[in-house]
């Protein structure tokens, strides 16, 4: 299975947030499903740091925030698959998403 496999089995978005969460992805759907948490974690950090980076952040930012939202929680749903991975996975997404703050 791969990364867009493993997003289309998930309950459907509405489809302009699952579009947006298509196109941050874009070339990785095709990576191993296994790499599912990697993946969609680089791709929420990338859309952030886009966001924080943008002079104002009002309404029109929305989808981008939701696709955020949406890509750490998908990452989080594919690291359950391994327990014993989530808390170094948590921290390190913590770690990551949080220096984009002080950027």
């Amino acid at each position: 299975m791969i990364v867009g496999e493993w997003l289309s089995d998930r309950a459907p978005a509405p489809p302009q947030l699952t579009a947006r969460i298509t196109g941050v992805v874009g070339e990785h759907l095709d990576m191993p499903a296994d790499d599912a948490t990697g993946v969609l974690l680089d791709g929420a950090e990338r859309l952030l740091e886009d966001l924080v980076a943008r002079p104002s952040a009002g309404r029109e930012s929305a989808l981008d925030l939701l696709t955020v939202d949406a890509l750490v929680t998908y990452a989080f749903e594919a690291a359950s698959a391994r327990p014993e991975s989530l808390a170094p996975r948590a921290i390190e997404a913590m770690r990551r998403l949080s220096s984009l703050a002080t950027a």
